[in-house]
């Protein structure tokens, strides 16, 4: 059986005996056909919002309005979804003051050139964007506490604006659920402190904050009080293909407009599990790739269909390295994966510790599974952080057949970030 799973910018390939294939699972995206193009689905979404006026209608007489906007670690087709957001804005209010905040949570500040790529010279060039740095205390304001007891605080630009909307994109999140939606404000605009306790160990160790699941999530309930105290008063939301091609828009209010499209991404993302000695899995490419810290996501698909014991193949990029020192420091200190997730499963909320919730996650997957990390990364920071480095699906199968001591049954899931395993 001939393979290709998302890597960079580009592909790698294999061929694996049939015999040998347990499974491909893989979202039904890339068969969804829709029945418009990129621009009509989303202008039809602005259109008809679910659960709210329009965007037009809720900018009118609105002068400090902010755009929250995803930022370089997220595939979100800005250029097709800003311009018509602008744009019914600007029909509502000609003289409305419009300011496009980006959503790094605690990831590095997005650079011009990401901001160019993402919406295209003239946006940047015309519009005024604020980089959002969750540490930057003065800039935060406390709005409100959590369900959970941790302070809210969010970047001052969004808690003083008189309209506060967001764009962003719906995939399965292997802790929140679903991504987009309320996941605009926290983590996204949120004080570095917010994200720290609505990341902490105990929510992480719930067996409902899993990719997929939204009721009873405590990740998620923090997150819709969070959106709802901020005022999130309008969402366009869109479902990406493979190829980052708008296949669905969801606008309007930011959580029933968000349900909506969740509702749309089981029917097409759920695959029954199937359970093999290696599991080969990825994190659909750039930019998702970018760095260990993110592959994470994608070995959690791994680690719900692999058995205990096995091998998860993750294929990402990762060229940016690990993507966060103390998750790199958490995993590479002379412990083993187990004692790692023990010590991190007893920090109580008020301690997390920054980049925590991956280091957990990463430990509990080492602590089961080899992991043979195929990357562009250097090898020795790869052994450092317990996995097993490799340059190519073939190397990589030759790893895990050594540490298996035989070839053992293989289950595929190409695009990992956006298969829901149950």
């Amino acid at each position: 059986m001939h393979i290709s799973i998302p890597y960079g910018r580009t592909h790698l390939t294999a061929e694996i005996p049939e015999d040998r294939i347990a499974a491909v699972l893989r979202s039904r995206l890339e068969e969804y056909v829709p029945a418009m193009g990129q621009v009509e689905l989303v202008e039809a979404a602005l259109n008809s919002p679910v659960g709210s006026e329009t965007l037009e209608k809720l900018a009118e007489g609105k002068q400090n309005i902010v755009l929250i906007a995803s930022d370089h670690t997220r595939p979100v087709p800005s250029k097709v979804l800003v311009p018509p957001m602008l744009k019914a804005i600007r029909r509502g209010n000609p003289n409305a003051n419009v300011t496009i905040l980006i959503a790094t949570g605690c990831h590095r500040g997005t650079t011009k050139d990401e901001l160019i790529e993402k919406f295209g010279p003239e946006i940047v060039a015309r519009e005024n964007i604020v980089i959002h740095d969750c540490a930057e205390e003065d800039n935060m304001v406390t709005i409100g506490t959590l369900p959970s007891g941790g302070t809210l605080r969010i970047n001052r630009v969004a808690a003083e604006a008189d309209l506060l909307i967001s764009e962003g994109f719906i995939e399965p999140h292997f802790f929140a659920g679903f991504s987009g939606g309320r996941k605009s404000v926290l983590p996204g605009i949120a004080a570095k402190e917010t994200v720290y306790w609505n990341h902490n160990a105990q929510f992480i160790a719930s067996p409902l904050a899993r990719t997929g699941i939204l009721d009873g999530n405590p990740i998620h309930r923090d997150m819709i009080y969070a959106a709802r105290a901020a005022k999130l008063a309008f969402i366009c939301n869109v479902v990406i293909n493979a190829k980052h091609e708008v296949v669905g828009a969801f606008a309007g209010d930011c959580e029933q407009a968000h349900v909506a499209g969740t509702e749309f991404l089981k029917e097409l993302c759920r695959c029954p599990k199937t359970p093999a000695d290696i599991v080969i899995t990825s994190n659909n490419g750039y930019p998702l790739d970018q760095n260990i810290y993110q592959a994470v996501k994608g070995m959690t698909a791994g680690e719900a269909t692999c058995r205990e014991g096995g091998v998860i193949i993750m294929v990402a990029a990762c060229n940016d390295g690990h993507g966060g020192a103390s998750f790199m420091e958490t995993i590479a200190q002379n412990r083993t994966a187990a004692e790692i997730l023990t010590s991190i499963q007893a920090t109580a909320k008020q301690d997390t510790l920054p980049d925590q919730w991956e280091s957990q996650i990463l430990a509990r997957i080492l602590s089961k599974f080899h992991v043979v990390l195929i990357s562009q990364t250097d090898p020795a920071l790869v052994r450092a952080m317990k996995m097993h480095p490799a340059t190519d699906l073939a190397e990589a199968m030759t790893i895990a057949e050594k540490l298996l001591g035989k070839s053992g049954a293989i289950t595929v899931i190409p695009e990992g970030i956006s298969t829901i395993i149950i």
